[in-house]
């Protein structure tokens, strides 16, 4: 677990993404006048990614037509100039002012880190541009006009989650604040086991897993493939369209006393064996573009049974003809909300990031399907966006008011409403987009998250296509309310 990194990702941010509103919303309206306006390229860049030195670049809505300058106020917390950083050009009065010539649509200072290795890890550096100097026209400062640099808490940005494509045969765990992302296989695990106080056991809903209770038996050996079991299969799988189907996933608001593993006893007596139905690999190639295809070959059926021992789990598994089992013992995992196991490795394998360490999962998921207002069973999901609720990550949703293009924009922390705040898995899930009556993504609603370290952000959605019309290629904006 200790070993476990965070892949970093490199973000590219498009001008006009960052630029596009700030026009639309300018007193000016949508004039044929260019408006120069200077902004951040980046609004966050870690610590960590710096060992030396970094060029950090301003941009601009159009090229130069003269030499000016951009003043920026330079704001340190718990972190010194000179000692611990500094700039080329250099401060004065904790202001930088950075030169730019005719003819150039960027220009850029150097931040020098001095402090590599870090001796701690709350310093921040906060850059505040506060004036352009600029002759030909008045120049105003929009978009990103704040960049900070710090250890562990991002400004936002936008960021694309590596979920694979049309067969979205990835899991994308996301860290908010250290911008950073984590992707693994999901058919990589089966079982997850609860770390904290709970005794209870998660089926991997990303693989349309089910799982149903074996009456009559307390002993895995004596189940065999008869006719009883051959019943039981035809009702333990996902997309039956039985609202009894329920019973057997995992309550998709993430509840951890609704999963389809009920609680496991202290009596050994009172523990049953179940049916585990492991559902399906992720699709092949050549899919359809617009089509998702996240549903393979079948990966079969196992029966386990799950006993407490010394704190942790012993896992009972075996195929359903087999006249003997395996046992494994699993662990709690301290500070991860689960420890996972893989009947293809028949181990324990590492998957989330620990407790406090991600805030967002995008995912295949296994979901309620309603007809109207009545809950017509399990179903699978594509596009789906899950909260690090274990991690005690909580989210709502804002619908913009119609016609108010700047509501999302002026958003602020002071616009938080922290009643509404939610643990439910389904609060962002896939209440973004539409994908039943078309490849929709709604332009009118965003996100607010209290993520995993306390802080608050916004989030929404940009796109779940590539350029070619390819479902499974999300794309997401967020910013730090202050």
């Amino acid at each position: 677990m200790k070993n476990l990194r965070f892949i970093q990702n490199a973000i590219v941010f498009i001008i006009a993404i960052i630029f596009g509103s700030c026009e639309k919303d300018s007193s000016h309206g949508n004039n044929e006048i260019q408006e120069f306006i200077v902004a951040f390229e980046d609004p966050s860049i870690a610590y960590r990614d710096i060992v030396d030195a970094r060029e950090i670049k301003l941009i601009f809505t159009e090229t130069a037509e003269a030499s000016g300058s951009v003043e920026i106020l330079v704001h340190p917390t718990k972190a010194t100039y000179g000692v611990d950083f500094s700039t080329n050009p250099i401060t004065s009065n904790n202001i930088l002012i950075v030169p730019f010539e005719k003819g150039v649509k960027e220009t850029k200072f150097t931040f020098n880190n001095l402090i590599y290795p870090y001796d701690r890890v709350d310093k921040t550096i906060e850059f505040t541009i506060v004036k352009v100097n600029y002759q030909p026209k008045e120049a105003k400062i929009q978009g990103y006009n704040v960049m900070m640099i710090s250890f562990d808490t991002a400004l936002g940005g936008v960021l694309s989650p590596n979920v694979g494509g049309p067969t979205q045969p990835n899991q994308v765990y996301v860290d908010l604040g250290g911008r950073a992302m984590y992707a693994v296989k999901r058919n990589s695990w089966d079982l997850a086991f609860f770390s904290d106080d709970n005794f209870r056991v998660k089926i991997n809903g990303s693989l349309y897993m089910a799982a149903g209770k074996i009456e009559g038996t307390l002993s895995i050996d004596d189940v065999r493939d008869n006719t009883t079991i051959q019943r039981m299969q035809e009702l333990v799988k996902v997309g039956t369209f039985d609202p009894a189907n329920l019973a057997f996933i995992d309550n998709p608001s993430g509840n951890p006393e609704g999963t389809a593993i009920g609680e496991i006893k202290t009596d050994d007596n009172l523990n049953p064996v179940y049916l585990l139905n492991l559902g399906y690999n992720p699709g092949e190639d050549n899919v359809p573009v617009g089509s998702v295809m996240v549903a393979g070959e079948e990966r079969g059926w196992k029966k386990i049974r799950i006993l407490r021992r010394e704190q942790g789990y012993l896992l009972q598994y075996a195929d359903l003809n087999d006249t003997t089992h395996k046992e494994i013992l699993i662990q709690k995992s301290p500070g991860f909300n689960f420890t996972f196991f893989s009947f293809t490795t028949e181990s324990t394998v590492l998957v989330e990031p620990s407790k406090k360490s991600w805030d967002l999962n995008f995912t295949v998921f296994t979901n309620k399907v309603y007809q109207g207002d009545d809950p017509k069973g399990s179903y699978g999901y594509s596009d789906f966006i899950l909260q690090n609720r274990y991690g005690g990550v909580t989210a709502y949703k804002v619908v913009i008011p119609k016609g108010d293009k700047n509501y999302y924009n002026q958003y602020s922390l002071k616009d938080v409403n922290k009643a509404l705040l939610s643990l439910d898995y389904q609060v962002i899930g896939g209440t973004w987009r539409d994908v039943a009556t078309g490849k929709i993504l709604f332009k009118d609603v965003f996100y607010v998250i209290n993520d995993s370290k306390g802080n608050f952000y916004k989030m929404k959605m940009l796109d779940f296509l590539n350029e070619k019309g390819e479902r499974g290629y999300p794309k997401f904006e967020y910013s730090l309310l202050r």
